[in-house]
């Protein structure tokens, strides 16, 4: 008997938890007030370069993310929103490919360890817009904006705190920010794919 309830009781958990953990709306006028740190666990930066002119897209990603903002809904579109990148932690699939590229001739990790995004202003229309903010990356900031899709904002697993979602790309030139070796093999042009949670601290 004990074992039935205790099978039912965690049926009825993994059933009901997915359920409980939906977005509820996207209207950031009405997600809940409070500061918001980064769900490092549910965060992903993947960044994609041309090789040799366009054969292919290179594709790498960051494993190590943090940030958060602090939201007050009436002002939503102004939130101080910051993202920092630790610069070491690029995984391109290759162990020795990933020290050569955080190495001095390309992200320079040593000296820049961290590459940041600071939000300045938010557009959005029904859950999509943009993301305009400066990006930090070898120690120069240049002005960038993100085509963001603000996922929505619910409860979290088993109905416990708040949290919400955003997916968005970016384009840069890694010769704006000084990058520019390797150019005759390695294209200008660096797509930005990010996924992020942030919950409600």
């Amino acid at each position: 008997m004990m074992r039935t309830t205790i099978a039912t009781v965690a049926l009825t958990v993994i059933l009901a938890g997915p359920a409980l953990a939906n977005p509820v709306g996207r209207d950031p006028t009405l997600a809940p007030k409070g500061e918001y740190g980064l769900d490092k666990r549910h965060a992903s930066l993947i960044v994609k370069i041309p090789h040799m002119g366009g054969f292919s897209k290179f594709t790498m990603r960051f494993d190590r993310m943090d940030g958060g903002f602090t939201l007050d809904s009436a002002n939503w579109a102004t939130t101080p929103a910051t993202l920092t990148i630790d610069a070491a932690s690029i995984d391109t699939g290759l162990p020795e490919f990933d020290k050569t590229i955080a190495g001095p001739a390309y992200f320079n990790a040593a000296k820049y360890p961290t590459i940041s995004f600071t939000a300045r202003k938010a557009e959005a229309v029904d859950g999509q817009g943009t993301l305009t903010g400066d990006l930090t990356f070898l120690g120069v900031t240049k002005p960038v904006v993100l085509d963001v899709t603000f996922n929505g904002y619910g409860p979290g697993m088993l109905g416990v705190g708040t949290r919400m979602g955003f997916s968005g790309t970016g384009h840069i030139k890694r010769s704006d920010f000084g990058l520019t070796t390797m150019s005759q093999f390695a294209g200008d042009d660096l797509d930005l794919i990010f996924d992020v949670e942030f919950v409600r601290k």
